[in-house]
């Protein structure tokens, strides 16, 4: 049986935020939004952001014993949206690695952010988790010693990148069907302001 969190209250704000969030992604991901619409929404991520950014002082790293876990994933959420705040994004990163450590976070929530951190520093990322959707679909981003890719994988309990990327390619075919309860929660999308296209994590 689950525990009650201690932060009921932090958590219901961060789950309505992440849910928030989600509601117009499948029409960001397709380009189906207006550029008012756009600039809506990255002002809620920047929004979201600095209630994480309060939450995180006060509290530090909100995990499944202050907040459960769902609303511990949308943090995280959150978290991988953060890109207009990178150092803030880079102290959830720090303060994430020992969230998992004490078992208030997995490691797969980590290596996601790790490689979205890393892709908005201009690095190459490690797991291959992060790709922009260009005109003829899915393109992965850079990635560090990909001869060693899936070994990096398997260490974070992330699957084949083979198999992540027919997942992908399925995913991306019910798009148009998007936030069906069989679609993963880690596909999150954001506008990258230098080439107006969008990032996205997979797992």
């Amino acid at each position: 049986m689950t525990s009650e969190p201690l932060r009921p209250d932090i958590a219901r704000g961060l789950l309505e935020r992440a849910e928030k969030a989600r509601e117009p992604r499948s029409k960001l991901s397709r380009g189906l939004l207006s550029e008012t619409e756009i600039d809506m929404r990255r002002h809620a991520d920047h929004a979201n952001a600095q209630v994480l950014r309060r939450v995180v002082a006060d509290h530090g790293w909100p995990g499944r014993s202050l907040v459960g876990e769902e609303a511990a994933e949308a943090a995280w959420q959150i978290a991988l949206r953060a890109d207009h705040l990178p150092d803030f994004q880079r102290l959830a990163l720090r303060l994430m690695a020992t969230a998992v450590e004490r078992g208030e976070a997995t490691i797969q929530q980590w290596a996601h952010l790790h490689d979205r951190c890393s892709i908005n520093a201009g690095a190459a990322q490690l797991y291959g988790t992060q790709y922009r959707l260009g005109p003829n679909g899915a393109e992965i981003l850079p990635i560090r010693e990909p001869e060693n890719l899936d070994a990096r994988r398997a260490s974070v309990g992330l699957v084949s990148f083979a198999s992540a990327q027919e997942a992908l390619r399925r995913r991306q075919t019910r798009e148009p069907e998007s936030d069906s309860a069989d679609e993963p929660r880690d596909d999150e999308p954001h506008r990258d302001a230098a080439t107006a296209e969008f990032v996205r994590s997979a797992a």
